[in-house]
Parts: structure tokens; sequence; C-alpha cells
């Protein structure tokens, strides 16, 4: 084999990768759409838009903002050992 022969080979390779997890991409984000999930910074499910529309709704809050806070309120709990407790006022709430 020639240096040509091989380095049109790898360029094959890598194309066909990039193809590959492009069609990935593109049938899991299909699964998703089927499956009633819309995309928000991941796809989550609709109680979860709802929860999340209901807060920016009563907050005013920008997306930015909505999910700075969130990290805030979450990183609190933990470190004041509340997650447990957290938890189960959302599973208590249906939230």
């Amino acid at each position: 084999m020639t240096e040509d022969t091989t380095t049109k080979k790898t360029k094959k390779t890598i194309e066909d990768k990039a193809k590959a997890n492009a069609d990935k991409q593109r049938r899991f984000r299909q699964r998703q759409k089927d499956a009633g999930k819309k995309l928000v910074r991941g796809y989550v499910t609709p109680e979860a838009k709802a929860c999340y529309d209901e807060i920016r709704e009563k907050t005013d809050w920008t997306d930015s903002e909505a999910m700075s806070n969130a990290m805030r309120l979450m990183y609190a709990a933990y470190k004041c050992g509340q997650i447990k407790l957290l938890n189960e006022w959302l599973r208590k709430n249906n939230r």
C-alpha cells in the first residue's frame, strides 16, 4: 500500500464514523420526540416541562436564571443534607 491509499482509507473511516454518529443522534432525537419529550436543556417529560413552565411563569425568570437558581437550590439542599426531604416533597406533591 502506498501512503496515499492509507490516507484515503483513514479519511473514509473518519467520515463513516462521523456519519454513523450523526445518524445515531438523529434517531435518538426522534425517539425522544416520539416519547412526547421536549428539548429544553435536555429531554424532559411533559410533567417536568409543565413544572418548568410553572416556575418560569411564577418567577418571571429567564431560561438562564431558572437553570442557575435550580442548580443553586439543589446545591443548597445537598450542603444542608436536605436532598431526601426535597425528593420526598416532590414525590408527595406529584412534581
